[in-house]
């Protein structure tokens, strides 16, 4: 099972053969984003707190594009290097 913090590799897409860390998952939808990979722009519109114009951000990927290189599960640690 794919949480957060461990390390996967991507399986498919334009990023495909990348790694990285899993930042947030979403469960209802299957989908998780990995640090550095899917990036996107999003164009902001400007605000009191925020200065707007066009951010760079990671989205969501779907979790069986990724397999777990490594775990920081205490219990047990997985590790699969080719």
């Amino acid at each position: 099972m794919i949480k957060k913090g461990a390390r996967v590799k991507v399986l498919s897409g334009k990023d495909k053969n990348k790694d990285g860390e899993v930042i947030e998952i979403d469960r209802q939808n299957n989908r998780a984003k990995v640090k550095g990979i899917n990036i996107i722009k999003k164009h902001v519109k400007t605000t009191k707190e925020k200065k707007g114009g066009i951010i760079s951000k990671e989205n969501f990927l779907h979790i069986s594009n990724l397999t777990i290189i490594e775990s920081k599960n205490k219990n047990k640690k997985i590790e699969i290097k080719k």
